[in-house]
């Protein structure tokens, strides 16, 4: 099996835990990805392959210099799916090379979407924009309305990727959102965050996939007040506003707050309150099984890990899909989305004297922790990859 991963956390640690459940349940497992995680990944005893990095967002069209990275790196490519002759190639939603290159040399390709669903369906807000569905048949009528508006991306988006193609000499896509493998889609989610809607031939809601890397017992602080575990992202707001915001609105409640930098150096120092420890990095698992409250930005990862611990989470977005991560959380009932605009120290503690007020947010989210206890995310993944792995021998054999 060979597992291709962007670099950001939040896209290569459910890869990075599909790898390592595959490697435990006997395959030869390949990982490919940004080198940062080199250590962490032959840490677990699976090979490693250094990935070529370039732009995904916004996807860079294949006439400009990053888009012909893109079909260089696929190129380079098949020299590795040669040498390494995988079964089956599974690709972040975000690494086209790898997934181009599989296809190219004949490898069955299963695409990881580790966050809910992207695609729109009819009726239903666009993903991204952190809206929750319409309740009236006047809403789902105004967002039909909009799909011309957005098929226009779409097809955009499809002439870009069949150029691509073209120069690996693929046949061209027909279909919108001809990333997305349409044999074997694993969405690493948790069902009760997705809306409903109807889903795809080959495409499966598996649960979260949970990775993280080694560090030290953090010391909770002591006490019997409520624990609010302050999470902010890895790749956003590097100043630190939110955390900042976070522990300046909780000072004064009756709480203890556990909180961590991830790894950000802001320029101005971090004023710390009594009530509160600071800490540059630690264990979301530890950490998150004493929480009554995580506050995040909203990354797809931490919500779940912090809803696998059965701790209701108020999402303070910062970019890219956090505003629908937190409509998700909102409309779940597992916790409250705070608007950019209003994440300061007050609005803050304000949303989280709501959430931590009301039990029916906690009781929500230990009900998905229940699930999460009941459904293996990673079993599951590894079952399917297995089963298209195999279908795709016998196809070949045939």
């Amino acid at each position: 099996m060979l597992v291709a991963a962007f670099g950001d956390a939040g896209h290569a640690f459910p890869a990075f835990a599909l790898a390592r459940e595959l490697k435990g349940r006997g395959h030869e497992v390949l990982v490919e990805s940004w080198d940062r995680w080199q250590d962490a990944v032959e840490g677990e005893g699976l090979r490693f392959e250094p990935a070529q990095q370039y732009e995904v967002f916004p996807p860079p069209g294949p006439d400009t210099p990053q888009g012909q990275v893109v079909a260089q790196a696929a190129m380079a490519l098949g020299r590795l799916m040669e040498e390494f002759r995988p079964d089956l190639a599974v690709c972040d939603i975000l690494t086209r090379a790898p997934a181009l290159a599989a296809e190219a040399a004949g490898v069955p390709v299963a695409t990881l979407i580790p966050h809910v669903y992207p695609v729109m369906e009819h009726g239903k807000p666009m993903y991204s924009l952190g809206l929750a569905p319409p309740r009236t048949p006047l809403g789902r009528a105004g967002w039909r309305a909009t799909m011309p508006v957005l098929e226009m991306g779409l097809r955009q988006g499809r002439r870009e990727l069949n150029r691509t193609r073209e120069q690996l000499g693929l046949a061209p896509e027909d279909r919108f959102h001809g990333g997305i493998s349409r044999e074997l889609a694993l969405v690493a989610t948790y069902p009760q965050l997705e809306y409903p809607r109807g889903w795809p031939q080959g495409t499966h809601v598996t649960g979260p996939l949970f990775f993280e890397l080694p560090a030290e017992v953090v010391r909770i602080p002591d006490g019997d007040e409520p624990l609010v575990v302050v999470a902010p992202s890895t790749a956003q707001d590097p100043e630190c506003r939110m955390l900042r915001a976070a522990l300046q609105g909780l000072a004064g409640e009756g709480v203890r707050v556990l909180a961590t930098t991830n790894g950000h150096e802001p320029e101005e120092p971090i004023e710390v309150p009594g009530n509160a420890v600071l800490v540059e990095w630690l264990s979301y698992s530890q950490a998150m099984a004493e929480a009554d409250l995580v506050v995040s930005h909203g990354g797809h990862g931490t919500v779940c890990r912090a809803l696998q611990a059965g701790a209701p989470v108020l999402v303070c977005p910062a970019a890219g899909d956090m505003s629908e991560n937190g409509a998700r959380v909102a409309w779940a009932g597992v916790g409250e989305s705070l608007p950019r605009r209003l994440v300061s120290a007050r609005g803050i503690r304000i949303a989280a004297r709501r959430v931590m007020g009301d039990p029916r947010y906690r009781e929500r989210a230990q009900q998905l922790a229940l699930w999460s206890r009941q459904n293996d995310g990673a079993g599951k993944a590894a079952k399917l990859c297995e089963e298209r792995a195999r279908a795709g021998s016998s196809r070949h054999l045939g």
